[in-house]
C-alpha cells in the first residue's frame, strides 16, 4: 500500500515538474523572443575591452575540412555513396596553428549530455558565450563550431574505420558507434542523420559569411560600404543563432548515439531559422560586394577623369564592373550589335536617360544624329539607359524605346558601375542629359541638351567653346518662341517690337491685352511708324491655356538659364534670370525688337509703363521707343517692389550654389522647392 502511494506521489511530482518545465520554456520561447531581447542578453556576455585574438581563419579552415570529410563519410555509410575520402580536395591551414584545446574542451562540456529542448539550448548558448566573453564575435562562432567538429569528426572517423581497424573498433564501442551504424539503425535513422549533417553544414556556411564580413571591415573604410555597418550591428544576434543551432545539433547527435535514439527532438525550427539567417546574410553580403564594387568603380572613374586618355576607357569604367561583355552596343541604324570599338577616337555624346523619356526628348537629338551620321563623322551618340533594377517589363520597354533611336544604345541589363559617379559628379537627377566628351574622354559639357533645346545645330558641337560664344547671344527670345506661332518668325525678321506676356492672373492678361492693343492704335505710335505686336504665351485663341506651348516656353527659358555662366552676370543673363523669376507670378512681360530683348519685367511694372505712356512718349522723339520704354520701366521698378523668387529645377547642369538677385543684385536666400504639375495624368496604384 505504501509503495502504491509512493508511486502515485512520484507520478504527481513528475507531472508537476513537467508542467513547471513546460511553463518555463513557454516563458522564454527562443523562437518568439524579440531580436532586441536576444541582443541584450548576448551583449551581457561580452567584454569588448579585453578581446582575445587568435588565428581563427586557420582554425576555421581545419573545421571546414573536418566537417566536409565527415559529410562524405556520412554519405558513404548512410547512403552507400562510394567516395574515396583520401581524394577529397581540402583547404590548407597554417602548419603552426595553435589550437586552444582547453577552451574547446570547456565548450564541449557545455554541449554534452543536455536535455533536448529549446530552453536548454538557449541556456547552453549563453553559457558558451560567457566562457568566450573575451573573444571577437566571429571567433566565438568558430570556436563553438570547432568544439562540435571535434566530437562529430571523431565519431565519424571511428565509424569509417570501425570494421577495418582494431583500435577504431574498441574506441567505437566506447563511443557507441555500432549502435548507430548497424544496418537496421541506419535504415531507421537515415533521414535524421542526413538532416543533422545538412544543418551543421548550413551553419558552417553562415559562419563562413561572418568571416567575409570580418575581412571587409578590416580591409575597407565602412563609409565606402554602408551595408557592412548594418551587418556588423547584427553580428551578435547572428552569432547567438549559430551557436544555438550548434548546441541543438550536439544534443541531437547525443540522442542518436544514446540508448534512446528514438527520443523526440525536432531540429526543423532551428533549420528554418538558420536558413532564414543564411539568406539574410547572403543578401547583405551581396549588397556589400556591390557597394564595394561601386566604390572601386567610383575611385577608378575619379582617377581616369583627372588623367583622361581614351574615351573607351572612360566608357568601360562608367558602364562595366568587369568588361567581359561581347558587343554591348546596338546600332540603331542597322539594328545590329557592335563592340565599343566603334567609339574609339570619337567625340561621344553620352545620352543618359531612364525609360520615361518622351518622343520629344528623342526628337531633340535626331537633327544632331542626322548631322553627325552624314557630315561630322568624328562625332557619335550613345544612349546609356539609367535603370536601378531591371525587370522583364522594363526590358520590353527598353526594346520599344531603342527602336525609336537611330544612334547607338547600350544593352546591358544590370546596374551601371559608375552610377554613383554619374549622379554625384555629373549631377544626373533622373532627367535626360547629354554629356559631351572628347576622344580623350575629357568632358566638354555636362548637359548639352540645354543648348540643343534652345539653339539647335547652331550651337554644334555643343562644347565649352561653342557655349561661350552662343551664351553672349543677345537675340535669345526668338530661339525660345521659334515654331510656337507661325507669325512670330515673320515679326522677328521684320524687326517689329513684340510683347510676349503671360501669367497666372486672367484679369492681368485681359488688361494687358487691352492696353497694348490701345498702344498699337495710338496716333503717336502710328505716326512714328513703330510697329508693335503682342503674343500671349500659353493662351489659345478661345482664351484657354495651351499647356504644351507653356511647357516648351519655360523649358526653353530654363535651358537658357543653364547655358549661362552665373559667376559674372551680364545684361542678357540678368534678363533671363528675371524672366525665370516671374514664372509663377500673376503676370510678366518681355519686350523685344525682333529677337533682341529690350527689357523683361513683372506684369504690374510693364503694365504701369504702358498705362503711363503719356508721361514718356516725348522721350521717344529724342531717344527712340526702345530706350524710352526701358528708361521709364527702370523708374517704375523703383516704386513697385515685389519678392523675386527663382525656382530652378535640379537637372544635370550648372545650377549655381549662390545667386544674386537679378533686380537689386543682393545675394538671394536659398530654399528647396518641390513641385508636381500632374501633366501625365493620375499614376497607377503600384506607383
Amino acid at each position: 500500500m505504501l509503495n502504491a502511494v509512493q508511486g502515485v506521489v512520484s507520478k504527481v511530482e513528475s507531472a508537476v515538474s513537467h508542467v513547471h518545465h513546460h511553463i518555463e520554456v513557454e516563458a522564454t520561447n527562443i523562437f518568439t523572443m524579440s531580436d532586441e531581447k536576444i541582443i541584450d542578453l548576448v551583449y551581457g556576455t561580452h567584454v569588448h575591452a579585453a578581446e582575445k585574438s587568435f588565428d581563427e581563419d586557420s582554425l576555421f579552415v581545419v573545421v571546414e575540412n573536418v566537417l566536409m570529410r565527415s559529410s562524405q563519410i556520412i554519405d558513404k555509410i548512410v547512403q552507400g555513396v562510394h567516395v574515396h575520402v583520401d581524394n577529397i580536395e581540402e583547404k590548407h591551414s597554417k602548419g603552426n596553428l595553435s589550437v586552444p584545446l582547453c577552451t574547446l574542451k570547456a565548450i564541449n562540456n557545455e554541449l554534452s549530455c543536455k536535455a533536448p529542448n529549446e530552453e536548454t539550448a538557449h541556456k547552453t548558448t549563453l553559457a558558451i558565450l560567457n566562457k568566450l566573453s573575451n573573444y571577437t564575435w566571429e571567433a566565438k562562432a568558430v570556436l563553438a563550431l570547432a568544439a562540435f567538429a571535434f566530437e562529430f569528426g571523431d565519431f565519424w572517423l571511428i565509424a569509417h574505420h570501425y570494421h577495418s581497424d582494431p583500435l577504431a573498433k574498441q574506441l567505437g564501442l566506447l563511443k557507441r558507434v555500432p549502435g548507430l551504424i548497424k544496418t537496421s539503425e541506419l535504415q531507421k535513422h537515415r533521414q535524421t542523420i542526413l538532416e543533422l549533417s545538412s544543418l551543421i553544414k548550413l551553419t558552417m556556411r553562415v559562419i563562413a559569411i561572418f568571416d567575409e564580413f570580418e575581412k571587409l571591415s578590416i580591409s575597407y573604410d565602412l563609409k565606402y560600404i554602408p551595408g557592412l555597418s548594418i551587418a556588423l550591428d547584427h553580428m551578435p544576434l547572428y552569432v547567438y543563432w549559430a551557436i544555438l543551432t550548434i548546441a541543438a545539433c550536439a544534443t541531437k547527435l547525443g540522442i542518436l548515439i544514446s540508448s534512446e535514439p528514438d527520443r523526440a527532438y525536432d531540429l526543423s525550427p532551428y533549420s528554418q531559422k538558420i536558413s532564414f539567417i543564411f539568406n539574410q546574410l547572403t543578401m547583405q553580403l551581396n549588397v556589400c560586394r556591390r557597394q564595394l564594387a561601386e566604390a572601386e568603380a567610383y575611385r577608378r572613374l575619379c582617377k581616369l577623369i583627372l588623367t583622361p586618355t581614351e574615351i573607351m576607357e572612360i566608357f568601360k569604367a562608367l558602364v562595366f564592373y568587369k568588361f567581359d561583355v561581347v558587343k554591348p552596343l546596338i546600332d540603331g541604324s542597322t539594328n545590329r550589335t557592335v563592340n565599343i570599338d566603334v567609339l574609339r577616337r570619337k567625340n561621344v555624346f553620352m545620352f543618359f536617360a531612364g525609360l520615361d523619356i518622351t518622343e520629344e526628348d528623342i526628337s531633340i537629338l535626331k537633327p544632331v544624329y542626322d548631322l553627325v551620321s552624314k557630315k561630322e563623322k568624328s562625332y557619335t551618340i550613345v544612349w546609356i539607359p539609367i535603370v536601378e533594377q531591371w525587370t522583364d517589363e522594363l526590358k520590353k520597354k527598353y526594346e520599344i524605346l531603342r527602336t525609336k533611336m537611330p544612334w547607338y544604345s547600350l544593352q546591358i541589363f544590370s546596374p551601371l558601375a559608375g552610377i554613383r559617379f554619374i549622379k554625384e559628379h555629373w549631377q544626373y537627377k533622373g532627367k535626360p542629359m547629354l554629356v559631351v566628351t572628347t576622344p580623350q574622354g575629357k568632358v566638354e559639357n555636362l548637359n548639352a541638351l540645354h543648348l540643343i533645346r534652345v539653339w539647335g545645330l547652331k550651337a554644334f558641337p555643343f562644347d565649352r567653346k561653342a557655349e561661350e560664344i552662343i551664351s553672349k547671344e543677345r537675340h535669345w527670345i526668338g530661339s525660345v518662341v521659334n515654331n510656337v506661332h507661325p507669325t512670330i518668325e515673320t515679326w522677328v525678321k521684320e524687326e517689329k517690337y513684340i510683347f510676349f506676356y503671360g501669367g497666372k492672373d486672367n484679369d492681368f492678361i485681359q488688361t494687358f491685352t487691352k492696353n497694348v492693343t490701345a498702344l498699337q492704335s495710338d496716333p503717336f505710335i502710328k505716326g512714328a511708324k513703330i510697329n508693335i505686336e503682342l503674343f500671349c504665351v500659353g493662351k489659345t485663341a478661345k482664351g484657354g491655356e495651351d499647356h504644351g506651348i507653356l511647357s516648351r516656353f519655360w523649358t526653353g527659358i530654363e535651358s537658357l538659364f543653364f547655358t549661362k555662366d552665373h559667376k559674372e552676370v551680364d545684361p542678357v543673363t540678368q534678363e533671363i534670370q528675371k524672366l525665370l523669376s516671374y514664372k509663377n507670378e500673376s503676370g510678366w512681360a518681355v519686350l523685344s525688337k525682333g529677337s533682341a530683348v529690350v527689357t523683361t519685367g513683372h506684369g504690374s511694372a510693364i503694365l504701369k509703363v504702358i498705362e503711363d505712356f503719356e508721361q514718356w512718349k516725348e522721350v521717344i522723339k529724342v531717344k527712340g521707343f526702345e530706350v524710352a520704354f526701358k528708361e521709364f520701366h527702370t523708374k517704375v521698378t523703383h516704386t513697385i517692389r515685389h519678392c523675386c523668387r527663382l525656382d530652378v529645377p535640379t537637372l544635370g547642369g550648372k545650377a549655381p550654389d549662390r545667386m544674386k538677385c537679378p533686380e537689386c543684385t543682393r545675394t538671394m536666400e536659398t530654399y528647396i522647392s518641390y513641385k508636381c504639375c500632374h501633366i501625365d495624368g493620375p499614376l497607377s496604384a503600384h506607383h
